[in-house]
């Protein structure tokens, strides 16, 4: 039987509050709806102390829809967790899309008692909020954020878990190559489109160390930055279409994915593929509904929820019965990333049995935890901090949803590949 949250969010300034109940489960957990059972930590013995949880992600501003669905995943995360026998409050933090109040929210929650910060989402943001992390000595577990200085800058108080712009592109180049081969598709020649924002421009630089070194069939003709901020991006598909690639390799948010299809289909380009080989933006709801039938199969290669992992379908369940007006598929990778911050700073807690932070960041160094939503090996970090087994899927919209088509192990649908025409869909 499900656990119930033992208290509701209530609002202070910014921020809102929601604990997971105190009582303990046994080592085995079985979980409605999940159609498994699942293997459950053992509870901190007599250990009356809950883990308070500093959740900072950017609800409102320019990166308001991807912190929103973060946001949406931490709502659902309580009643899990509690389920699995962790004692956590999460204090939940709007960064304001702004690296200035990340930092300055960070100190306020250390300030307030928070043990551990999660978050979030933007680069620039994260790293702002590792130097507070770092000073104060508050572990901090970085749940989506993929610039490569943020595990090589040498933070003794940080993980990450996820991947580096490198693994993201690297990952994301080889899955083209193993769905093309798979489809029997020929892919000649492409040009990679990128925003210049932190993310996009790291993201520019792993395609010029990367490209080289994956052995593509297919010729790289030209990089093509553009401003994220900008009304559209007509200039830029022009000068895409003038090149007439048969793939389009982007790095995008929704926003501006939304512009990118847009202008394609003014223009009537037609190329054989539309990729992202590692960014946000094609699943976002936002980007479905904008598009409606032209967001579907374009294609994205992505650390994924696991469709057919017990610990993914009970996350889900309890998603759906946190916000039940929305759909969990477009949500499932920001909130499921949320929900691993969680989990593995509520495993650390139970490894450590203190808040103390030196003790607390050297347990959370040391989880392995098997069980959990993305696709991949145990959750495990190296000596920098970094999960060292996320894995990648492709994923393609299909009835605008994205769903996972390679590889075969965790797919649940076959790719569609070449790009169906824009015009005539329905």
């Amino acid at each position: 039987m499900l656990n119930k949250t033992a208290g509701h969010g209530r609002p202070a300034g910014n921020r809102e509050f929601a604990m997971t109940s105190d009582k303990t489960f046994s080592r085995r957990a079985v979980i409605a709806g999940a159609g498994a059972v699942l293997a459950a930590p053992a509870v901190v013995k007599a250990q009356a102390q809950v883990l308070k949880i500093a959740n900072l992600v950017p609800r409102s501003g320019f990166f308001a829809q991807a912190g929103q669905s973060m946001h949406r995943g931490a709502l659902a995360s309580p009643a899990l967790l509690a389920e699995l026998g962790y004692k956590v409050e999460i204090v939940h933090i709007d960064t304001e899309s702004n690296a200035d109040v990340a930092r300055t929210q960070a100190e306020r929650a250390i300030n307030d008692g928070c043990h551990v910060i999660t978050g979030a989402f933007d680069s620039g943001h994260t790293l702002a909020i590792a130097q507070v992390a770092e000073q104060r000595q508050i572990p901090f577990v970085v749940n989506v954020a993929a610039a490569p200085q943020i595990t090589e800058q040498g933070y003794k108080y940080l993980v990450r878990n996820f991947q580096t712009g490198g693994q993201l592109v690297t990952n994301g180049l080889r899955l083209i190559k193993d769905v093309t081969d798979a489809k029997g598709i020929k892919l000649e020649t492409a040009v990679f489109l990128h925003a210049n924002d932190t993310f996009g421009t790291a993201q520019r630089g792993a395609m010029d160390a990367i490209w080289p070194r994956v052995n593509l069939p297919i010729k790289l003709v030209e990089s093509i930055a553009y401003d994220p901020r900008a009304q559209d991006l007509s200039v830029e598909v022009t000068k895409i279409r003038s090149i007439n690639p048969d793939l389009v390799m982007c790095v995008t948010r929704a926003s501006d994915a939304i512009k990118m299809v847009r202008d394609m289909v003014r223009q009537r380009f037609q190329p054989k593929a539309i990729i992202s080989p590692g960014s946000p933006g094609f699943y976002d709801e936002e980007f479905y509904q904008a598009l409606g039938p032209l967001a579907d199969f374009l294609l994205f290669g992505l650390p994924w929820v696991n469709p057919k992992s017990a610990m993914s379908q009970a996350f889900e369940k309890a998603f759906q019965k946190a916000n039940p007006n929305n759909r969990f598929a477009p949500d499932g990778f920001n909130a499921g990333f949320t929900f691993e911050g969680f989990l593995i700073a509520a495993e650390g807690f139970k490894k450590a049995g203190t808040t103390n932070g030196p003790q607390l960041m050297e347990a959370i160094r040391g989880v392995n935890i098997a069980e959990h939503v993305m696709i991949g090996g145990p959750i495990q970090f190296d000596a920098k901090g970094q999960n060292v087994n996320i894995g990648s899927a492709m994923i393609q919209n299909i009835k605008r949803t994205p769903t996972v088509v390679f590889p075969s192990a965790v797919a649940v649908t076959e790719p569609v590949l070449p790009l169906p025409a824009w015009q005539g869909r329905s």
